[in-house]
């Protein structure tokens, strides 16, 4: 006790307890205040009932004597705010040469636990030079992982934490997995683990209690994380191979059985994953699929992202199954139906491994895709494809390569009347096309008739497209005016569901609308009568005859005329384009439209729809 306050006490001035609470703000003594941080007293005058303290952010405080035992809080000497204040220097020499002892000893002035800013705020300026602290620290979380004597969270919003004193390493390690608060986390976790499996051999008990761990998890998890599950069992996996002489409990949970089980889910559950945790698991399929293993990875190929994509292609190639995947992709591109990401791996490896797989149907289903999704409600789902189709300057070109003249002049066509791209990329793109066509050059050459810009079409089709129009004007724009107004608000547009829905409506509607005013401006309506049948024209009935003798019968009709049911033709369409001028007694190849197989049919007979 400081010998003022024994004076005191003996002469009776104050009690134990007054004596003891006093002795904590002695000269000499340390103590934290929430507004000035850390302080050492420097000097008191018991008589005036003062006390001045040296705080970190206020040297020379003079205060009243009980409003001091007030506002501030005890600190141990050995305390790490108490240190800042008297030995400042030993805190930053220990900061260059063991970050793990400054980091444990913060931790333990702490109660074992605090945040990553609480942690900033206590060393940046003071202890470690501000400009260098984002690189101090970077390289102090890597040591403290490796010491195992902190649980660094991988989240900046989680504390970090001390672990316990009596814990082997490879406790340590299964402590992290248990902490782990979502499976994402449990599986890097795990992959720490891998890394370290020597610590293991040493403690198999620890080992056991991991797996157990694991098992526990995921078999909880499967029904509604069901990726983030597969990716823990196919860790928990790349774990065990690590150990020879162990085997997983007869009672674990198998990853072959969850992707046998779950066969229908597996797209969806697998496009989030890394690239190397989709391969490791495809490597299973054979396991958990046995002779159906290349049909199922075939059938799931452009339903799993960018990189299940290129996975499955490796794999596939690998194993020399890869005429079984061109003939899934040739069928998927004849029938239009092949997905963003695969028609994306398909234009980057034309020259490679999808050689025999890139063909005039891609261009097709490109612009389709694009079409599509443009016209589509919604976020963009092509935005990847319009890219790769400005930036590779070399893609078009290939496209148009192995196409006919009028296969060629019908897809330049095509992509003149695109919504995607706007005036300037349409002629950039389309300049690529001539270079590689140059009899496709008279679509954008400027001596063109007004003519041959015309669209022929029949008249309901063009009061169709006019009354669509006019629904657009008149009803669905005001419509979603009002929608957006209401949407609004609704509060923070940014986590806004509703306007962002809304917005995405008016967009398309302004699309759309511009679309059709353009179209309709480019119309000629016909009711095709007086056509020329000594060759097939538009507003002509085609009656063909195959090989075999069978017969088939096409009307070539206008643009906007098109009902494969009733054998009815657009002329602007792969086969209506084909037929156009051809007259009896010669050939004309068709597609069939279910098993895609072409034939070679005649030109039978030619008469004009409306005599």
């Amino acid at each position: 006790m400081h010998p003022d306050l024994a004076k005191l006490l003996e002469a009776g001035r104050i009690n134990q307890a007054v004596a003891g609470r006093l002795d904590q703000l002695a000269p000499g003594k340390f103590c934290l205040h929430k507004a000035w941080g850390a302080g050492k007293v420097v000097d008191w005058d018991l008589s005036a009932k003062k006390v001045t303290i040296d705080f970190e952010q206020s040297s020379g405080q003079v205060m009243d004597l009980q409003f001091a035992l007030q506002r501030t809080e005890v600190l141990d000497p050995g305390d790490f705010r108490a240190k800042k204040v008297e030995q400042l220097e030993e805190l930053r020499s220990l900061s260059k040469s063991d970050s793990v002892a400054l980091v444990v000893h913060l931790l333990e002035s702490h109660g074992g636990t605090m945040s990553v800013d609480a942690l900033e705020r206590e060393l940046s300026g003071a202890v470690v030079p501000a400009d260098e602290f984002r690189k101090w620290w970077d390289a102090a979380k890597r040591s403290l992982r490796e010491s195992k004597r902190v649980i660094v969270p991988s989240r900046r919003t989680e504390p970090l934490s001390l672990r316990s004193g009596d814990m082997s390493p490879a406790e340590a390690l299964v402590s992290d997995f248990e902490q782990a608060r979502d499976l994402k986390t449990m599986s890097k976790a795990l992959e720490a683990i891998t890394g370290d499996v020597a610590l293991f051999k040493a403690d198999p008990a620890a080992l056991q209690r991991l797996l157990a761990g694991i098992n526990e998890v995921a078999s909880k998890s499967i029904r509604i994380q069901l990726g983030p599950a597969i990716e823990l069992l196919s860790a928990r996996d790349e774990l065990v191979k690590a150990f020879r002489d162990i085997e997983l409990p007869a009672e674990s949970l198998r990853l072959s059985d969850v992707l046998a089980a779950e066969e229908h889910r597996l797209a969806d559950a697998l496009t989030a994953l890394s690239a190397g945790r989709q391969r490791a698991i495809y490597d299973e399929f054979n396991v958990a699929f046995g002779d159906r293993w290349v049909q199922v990875l075939t059938f799931i190929f452009d339903k799993v992202g960018s990189r299940g994509v290129v996975e499955i292609a490796k794999l596939l190639h690998e194993q020399g199954f890869m005429k079984t995947l061109e003939a899934h992709l040739v069928s998927a591109l004849a029938r239009r139906s092949l997905g963003t990401d695969a028609l994306i791996w398909v234009c980057r490896e034309r020259n490679d491994t999808a050689s025999g797989i890139f063909s005039s149907e891609v261009g097709a289903c490109i612009l389709n895709l694009l079409e599509t999704d443009h016209l589509s409600d919604g976020p963009r789902k092509t935005t990847r494809l319009q890219s790769l189709v400005s930036d590779d300057k070399d893609l078009l070109g290939d496209i148009v390569g192995s196409m006919d003249v009028n296969e060629a002049r019908n897809f330049g066509r095509r992509l003149m009347e695109c919504p995607v791209f706007n005036d300037l990329d349409r002629k950039s793109l389309m300049a690529r096309v001539i270079k590689a066509r140059p009899e496709t050059g008279e679509l954008v050459s400027g001596q063109k008739s007004q003519k041959e810009e015309e669209l022929l079409v029949s008249w309901p089709s063009l009061e169709r497209k006019k009354e669509e129009l006019d629904d657009i004007i008149r009803n669905r724009i005001p419509q979603n005016t009002k929608d957006i107004s209401i949407a609004r608000e609704y509060g923070d547009l940014r986590e806004n569901f509703e306007y962002k829905s809304a917005k995405d409506q008016q967009k398309y509607l302004n699309n759309r609308k511009s679309e059709l005013q353009r179209d309709i401006s480019r119309a000629r309506g016909t009711d095709f009568k007086g056509v020329d049948a000594s060759t097939v024209n538009i507003g002509t009935v085609v009656t063909l005859t195959g090989g075999a003798g069978d017969q088939v019968t096409y009307s070539v009709l206008g643009a906007w005329d098109s009902d494969p049911e009733k054998k009815e033709l657009s002329y602007l369409s792969e086969l209506g384009a084909a037929l156009l001028n051809k007259k009896p007694g010669e050939t004309v190849q068709v597609r069939d439209q279910e098993s895609e197989a072409v034939s070679t049919y005649t030109i039978q007979s030619i008469s004009p729809v409306n005599p």
